[in-house]
Order: C-alpha cells, then structure tokens, then sequence
C-alpha cells in the first residue's frame, strides 16, 4: 500500500484553517544548527536495497542572504505601489499577477489581486494577441472562474478546427502562455489537448535559435511544466529569468528573494525539530533496519502544506509518516505472522495495556503511534472544536490490517515457492 496515500483515506479528516496573513521581522529568526552525517551513521547506510541516511545537510549561513537593510513591510508596500500604478493597463498587471504567482509571493497581495482579477482578465481573455488571451485565461481558470477554452482559442484555429494557424510558431511568449494553458484541461477539452501538442512542438524546435537565457526558460517549460511542478521549485528559475530581462521589477525581485530566504530557514528548522524527534523515539537505534529518511519524508508534507501556518502541520504530518514507515519496515522485514497479528490487534483495542505481551520494539512502536496520534488529536480538537482521534484510531486499524493482508499474502508465497522448488 502506498504509504503517504493512507493519509487522504483518514475519515472524517482534520480540515486546516487557511493561512493567516503574517510578517516576519529577521530578529526572530533563531540560529540552526545542522546535523551532518558521522562515519559510523554512513556505515549503517544501507537496508537490502534501500538507503537510509540523515539527508541533513549543513548550509552555510550568512547575514548577506538575509540583509539587515532590507524592511519587509516596506518590500511589501513597494509591491503594492506597483499593483496600484499599473491598474490602469491591463496586460502590465496580468504579467505583475503572474510573476507574484510564480514567485510565491502573490499570498501577500490577495486582497489586491482578486479586487482587479475580474474586470482586468476579461478585458483581454476577447484578445487576438495570443499572448494576453491565453494568460487571462489561466489566471482566471486558476482562481476557480468558469471561462471556456473553445471562446479564447477559436481565433487563433483554422476557421473550426482545433488546429492551430502556423504563424502563431514564431510567437515564443504567445506559445510558451499556450504551453501553460494547456495543462489546465479540465477532461475533454480536445482543443487544449491541440495547443499542447502544437506549442510543445513548435517550443522545442525553436531552442536552437533563441538566446540563451530564454531558451534555458523554454526548455525548463517544457521539461517542468509550471502546473506540473513543485511551485517553490520553479520560482527560482522564474527569478533566474526575470533577472536576466532588460526591464525589471526590482521590487518583486527582492521580496520574492527574501521570501525564498524566509522559506529555507523556515523549513530548516522544522527538518530540525523533526530529526530531534526522530532521534529520541529510539526506533531506529531499537530497529536498526528500519527506514532512516528523515528529509525524505518531510518532502511530502512540505511540497502538500505550504506556507508559515501551515508549520506546525508539517511536522505533525511528517511524524505520522514516518510511523507509517516504521510500521511497514516491521510487517515486512521484522516480525513474524503471529507477532504481527497481535500488533494488529493492540491497534483495533487502542490502548497502552494492550501492548504489554508485545515484542520490546513493537511496544516502542506502539507507544509512538498511541501518543502522536493523541497528540494531534488533541491539537485538533484545540483549533476547531471536535475530537478526531475515533477516525484516526479507525484509519490506522484500516492500515494494519491491509499490511497483515499482505503478510499473510507473503508468507503463502513463501510457502508456495518452498513447495516448487522440492
């Protein structure tokens, strides 16, 4: 079973609040320290084919990548001066709003962008410039408007066909907007499937002759799609390309870096408070043969949770996934049919005395999964009112005994190729 997929199966699953809208001075910003990996920890990394290791790596830190000089609010007041001027054209402020988007940053400014969205992306998704219709309709489908891609893509198709008129090809900003669109196909739209298949080949046989940072741009569009990529992954390479533009906004340009910045420290001190954690359970000291993927697992709730209120989440969801780990390590390499039967069953009881006739480790396992669980039941019930820790309790029973299926399913197989092979 896909380990990290069990988490959207929870019953009755925790809803999170939307993000608060918050400022960060740099003095609150605490010093991190980074474990790094010892010799005796590099000798123990390896498990029958899959790696185990810290992953932690340290990072060089330096007052310059936060500079001191640098007022937040005042970036955010500059940024917002320029969504003010430039109301009054349509196309600047599509581009402000994308490039906000791409960058990250545009959580900051959401009360500015959806008062202008509306009234500014209609007045060009009737464009014939191929360019400013198919970002208006981006933007638009993006914040949930309903807008058909046949009104914006009929003029730009041979009378009422969905092929796409050949001098579009030499409109690279027009074709990479259409490479973009594209990937918002909500089923059925034949003539997105076209765009996409027209501008991804008319994209990449135009590399050759385009100069160099722009084509570095297009092959990064083509090879991670922006819907199709991690979006703190792309805004650094969107910076790298706005950087290397004659005009620019240096205002966007410096908060999207201090944003970057902000983020990295944010989500080096959660990796940290994590490792601790992860450290002072003991399993993997207790099991040696257990996963030991620290970053790994972070990975998934990082990229899912974004944002700093989202924090506290992060860390609790990458607890539970490491358990979620640490439990399947056992049922596969550790325990036997009847030890794994018994853990099953402490499970469904859920309680601490039910562990008591438990293997050492499966009890420390237990006891993990007994208080984390609690805990962010707790915290739940804390933040919005009501108590999950029932349809917790239910989706970890529903996970044990899908892994005890498995076993069973292992151990017939075992058996069966005992069987053959005499």
């Amino acid at each position: 079973m896909h380990t990290t997929a069990w988490l959207f199966s929870l019953p009755g699953a925790i809803m999170f609040a939307a993000p608060a809208r918050i400022i960060f001075s740099f003095s609150s910003m605490e010093p991190l320290l980074l474990a790094t990996n010892s010799p005796a920890a590099a000798a123990n990394n390896s498990r029958q084919g899959r790696h185990r290791g810290d992953f932690i790596r340290p990072m060089a830190m330096s007052n310059s990548l936060l500079r001191n000089d640098f007022d937040l609010q005042e970036g955010l007041t500059d940024v917002q001066k320029i969504l003010h001027q430039r109301q009054k054209n349509a196309r600047e402020m599509m581009i402000t709003i994308d490039n906000l988007k791409r960058l990250c940053i545009d959580h900051y400014f959401k009360e500015e962008i959806e008062s202008v969205m509306s009234s500014t992306c209609m007045d060009l998704i009737h464009s014939d410039d191929l360019f400013d219709a198919t970002l208006a309709f981006r933007l638009l489908r993006e914040a949930g408007h309903d807008v058909s891609a046949n009104d914006v893509s009929q003029r730009f198709t041979k009378d009422d066909s969905c092929e796409f008129k050949l001098p579009l090809s030499k409109d690279i900003r027009g074709l990479l907007s259409l490479h973009d669109m594209s990937h918002l196909n909500i089923g059925g739209e034949a003539l997105l499937y076209k765009a996409k298949e027209f501008s991804s080949k008319h994209l990449a046989s135009a590399i050759r002759y385009l100069e160099p940072s722009l084509a570095e741009y297009v092959r990064q569009s083509l090879d991670h799609p922006y819907h199709l990529s991690l979006m703190q992954y792309k805004a650094r390479h969107h910076l790298t390309y706005l950087q290397s533009l004659p005009i620019r906004d240096t205002a966007v340009e410096k908060l999207a870096v201090t944003e970057f910045q902000l983020n990295k420290l944010m989500h080096q001190k959660e990796i940290q408070e994590i490792k601790r954690w992860w450290m002072d359970l003991g399993l993997v000291q207790e099991i040696p043969i257990v996963r030991d993927q620290v970053l790994k697992w972070y990975m998934w709730s990082m990229t899912t949770l974004q944002g700093y209120s989202f924090s506290r989440y992060r860390v609790e969801i990458t607890k539970i996934i490491a358990l979620i780990y640490v439990v399947d390590d056992i049922f596969d390499l550790v325990g036997t049919l009847e030890e794994l039967s018994h853990f099953t069953e402490a499970v469904k009881v859920w309680n601490t005395a039910a562990a008591d006739s438990l293997p050492s480790y499966m009890r420390s396992c237990y006891k993990a999964l007994y208080t984390i669980t609690n805990e962010i039941a707790d915290m739940a019930k804390q933040e919005h009112g009501l108590n999950p820790v029932n349809h917790l309790r239910k989706a970890w029973v529903v996970l044990f005994d899908a892994f005890m299926v498995e076993a069973k399913w292992l151990t017939m197989d075992q058996d069966v190729t005992k069987v053959l092979k005499h």
